[in-house]
């Protein structure tokens, strides 16, 4: 079933692109089929982004939460429900585009697998109106005839690291790189904070005896998450075939080009996606509503003055 529903279909869009790609090299198609996916997965993503600006631009409340909170967990993670139900902010949003992301890595990783350990599989994968593809019918004459590299400089079918120790440097190019670009990744998205203390400084405060804020250990938990995710990709690609790497790579430039265009640009549909929850007036509880900016001194004499021409004109008519 996982073949059927996951790897057939991520396979034969990658073929199909590598088919009809004019000059057939593997790695340019590689690279369009990671583009063509990221494109597809932009409105989860997109939704994901926005969850994380709201986040950074909500840093400022959720500290005074704390505060308000004075160590009572109980009653802060109340008031944080509250308060992210409150501006829309799912907190769970990010698994989508996680689980997306690792169901296409795995079907393409069991693809590429099969396709550089058994070259045939470029036919019993492919659907059967692939076949009847010019190219396909010259790879089923001539195998030989398949370039699995990237331009004829890197052989995608390598390892950046082989079983007796050897270093394929081209290819540990790409995972070098790859683990880079999911650094700047992951570090766009991290809310930062001018105060936040590094998980260090904090169990050096707790080993003193200083009461630890739970909140702010998940915070430099996450913090570390930029430096822990880039290690686990380049332990993750470093022993498998490079066209993984190059996937990844791929997807980290076009994810951080995409991330920069969100966080940095459409504000207004961001606030507009952030405050959704709140734009029924109706809604909005009455210690929330902003009273109106008071208006200059000139304008409070004017209004004193008439006020007062008003209640000498109601005592005239009284005594009358």
């Amino acid at each position: 079933m996982f073949t059927t529903l996951i790897v057939q279909p991520i396979f034969n869009l990658l073929v199909f692109i590598y088919a009809i790609l004019p000059g057939h090299n593997f790695g340019l198609a590689l690279i369009i089929f990671t583009i063509i996916i990221r494109i597809l997965l932009w409105p989860i993503l997109k939704k994901q982004l926005h969850q994380a600006k709201a986040m950074r631009k909500l840093q400022p409340e959720i500290k005074k939460v704390k505060a308000a909170a004075k160590g009572d967990r109980v009653k802060e993670s109340q008031m944080l429900t509250e308060l992210y139900k409150e501006r829309g902010i799912n907190p769970f949003a990010t698994f989508p585009i996680l689980i997306a992301q690792l169901i296409i890595l795995l079907g393409l990783y069991s693809g590429l697998r099969r396709l550089t350990i058994h070259p045939d599989a470029i036919y019993t994968l492919a659907y059967p109106f692939m076949l009847h593809l010019p190219w396909m019918k010259e790879l089923a004459n001539h195998t030989q005839h398949f370039d699995n590299t990237l331009f004829g400089f890197v052989d995608l079918s390598r390892a950046a690291l082989n079983k007796h120790g050897g270093i394929y440097w081209p290819a540990m190019v790409i995972v070098v790189a790859s683990a880079v670009a999911q650094f700047y990744q992951s570090k766009q998205l991290m809310p930062t904070s001018k105060d936040q203390r590094s998980l260090r400084s904090i169990l050096r405060g707790a080993s003193d005896g200083k009461k630890v804020d739970q909140s702010e250990v998940n915070a430099a938990v996450g913090s570390t998450t930029r430096y822990f995710l880039p290690v686990m990709v380049f332990i993750f690609t470093v022993n498998i075939p490079s066209a993984l790497s190059l996937y990844w790579l791929t997807g980290g430039i076009v994810a951080i080009i995409q991330q920069d265009r969100v966080l940095r640009s459409d504000e207004e549909e961001m606030e507009a996606i952030a405050d959704e929850p709140t734009k029924n007036a109706a809604t909005i509880p009455e210690a929330e509503i902003v009273a109106e900016p008071t208006k200059p001194a000139a304008n409070k004499k004017k209004s004193s003055s008439k006020s007062k021409k008003a209640s000498k004109k109601q005592s005239k008519k009284k005594r009358r």
